[in-house]
């Protein structure tokens, strides 16, 4: 499994729309990509290290593909529309990255196993 992560780099003066973002970019790009996207997750940056610092970030998407390939076969068709679309909702130029998934661990309320007593 891959991710394809989309930051967008904090800067003074930047606009970013995240209604937008939220309720026509993403639901957008989920529907483009079709079956080749596994799961998408977006990240609100709320603020640095020390408390009422401002972010690094503005936002952050993360795309879960099976694979790299995956993902490029089903973005290149549809990638004019989807950047062509960044400026509806932000001036800010986004940071692109493939990553590999390392470790995915989502907890679940009363799963019992190695974890489920720690504190």
């Amino acid at each position: 499994m891959i991710t394809v992560s989309v930051t967008y780099p904090q800067r003074a003066g930047a606009r970013f729309d995240f209604d937008y973002y939220l309720r026509q970019h993403m639901p957008m790009v989920q529907q483009l990509l079709g079956h080749a996207l596994k799961g998408a997750r977006v990240d609100r940056g709320l603020s640095g290290a020390e408390p009422g610092s401002a972010p690094d970030y503005v936002a952050q998407a993360t795309l879960l593909c099976e694979s790299t390939e995956a993902f490029q076969q089903a973005f290149g068709p549809v990638a004019a529309r989807i950047m062509g679309d960044i400026t509806n909702y932000t001036d800010i130029q986004p940071v692109i990255q493939y990553n590999e998934v390392a470790l995915w661990d989502e907890r679940q309320p009363g799963v019992s196993g190695w974890y489920a007593n720690a504190q």
